[in-house]
């Protein structure tokens, strides 16, 4: 900890987009305006130590559209299956958990408090996480790679299974996410998958990392899919019984609303759309 009160947060790498994602989605969520309520993230921000500034611009919308996208869809799993396990790969700094818990601002709720939380990320950021985020007896974390596939012996399956993996596969090798993918439905029968993936029409730019700013380049993102090639894996990944194309969400601003419902519906444009994939597994 630092004089001023603040952890210390020594990411690098992958890892570190963490922060650059966290950032923007709490800028985001500063806003009186903000299409997203995440208190837990100001509080991060707030709580770490770090030159944020070299991200460069951080009033987007994307990061937090993209968290809205996942918590939609846990949502819906969770209500059809309140006591399952949510397990969040490579999770980050993300605050999901914190936000389908809360209750909305009128005090109604969409899931109970039955469903459990299992983060698996590496070591440095699961002990970042330990620091700054509240403990809750529903949330366990394991501080191990995604890719080290001992994590699914600790989930529990007989109430559902959710399985998160928001901001992840890009940054893998593409035998690394097939493999991921593949391995989640052969052990996980009725449970879903959700991801995201960058426009494929970018694929090879963001192959070779993109500059962020001056002083910061995001990580180089190997895996990729089509539209077509993830309808695809219904086809090539056995026990995968049903792919989704997801629709973003709404977004702040007339014109970019009405770019993005036209990008949506018009095939030609699929590949400068982001992708988000939901599967359920059979």
């Amino acid at each position: 900890m630092t004089p001023n009160g603040k952890h210390t947060a020594d990411l690098t790498g992958v890892s570190e987009t963490a922060l650059m994602t966290l950032l923007v989605r709490a800028t985001e969520a500063r806003r009186p305006d903000s299409l997203i309520d995440d208190p837990m993230a100001i509080h991060l921000v707030d709580s770490i130590d770090y030159d944020f500034a070299k991200f460069g611009f951080t009033r987007r919308q994307d990061m937090a559209v993209r968290s809205l996208v996942f918590d939609k869809w846990t949502r819906r799993y969770l209500r059809d299956h309140p006591r399952a396990t949510v397990v969040a790969l490579a999770e980050g700094l993300q605050t999901s958990f914190y936000r389908l818990d809360a209750p909305a601002a009128d005090g109604s709720r969409d899931v109970g408090h039955e469903f459990r939380w299992l983060t698996v990320d590496l070591p440095p950021m699961v002990e970042l996480r330990r620091k700054l985020l509240p403990a809750s007896d529903r949330v366990e974390m394991v501080a191990q790679s995604a890719l080290d596939f001992s994590w699914m012996d600790r989930v529990k399956t007989d109430d559902g299974v959710f399985i998160t993996a928001e901001g992840l596969l890009m940054y893998l090798q593409p035998e690394e996410a097939m493999a991921l993918i593949t391995e989640c439905a052969a052990r996980f029968p009725g449970g879903q998958m959700i991801f995201d993936l960058p426009p494929s029409a970018f694929a090879s730019l963001v192959r070779r990392g993109v500059r962020a700013s001056l002083r910061y380049r995001v990580p180089s993102m190997p895996f990729s899919l089509t539209l077509a090639e993830a309808a695809d894996l219904v086809n090539t990944v056995a026990g995968v019984r049903a792919v989704h194309d997801l629709p973003v969400e709404r977004v702040r601003g007339r014109l970019l609303n009405a770019l993005m419902w036209t990008a949506a519906r018009v095939p030609l444009l699929d590949s400068v759309r982001p992708m988000f994939t939901l599967l359920e597994f059979g």
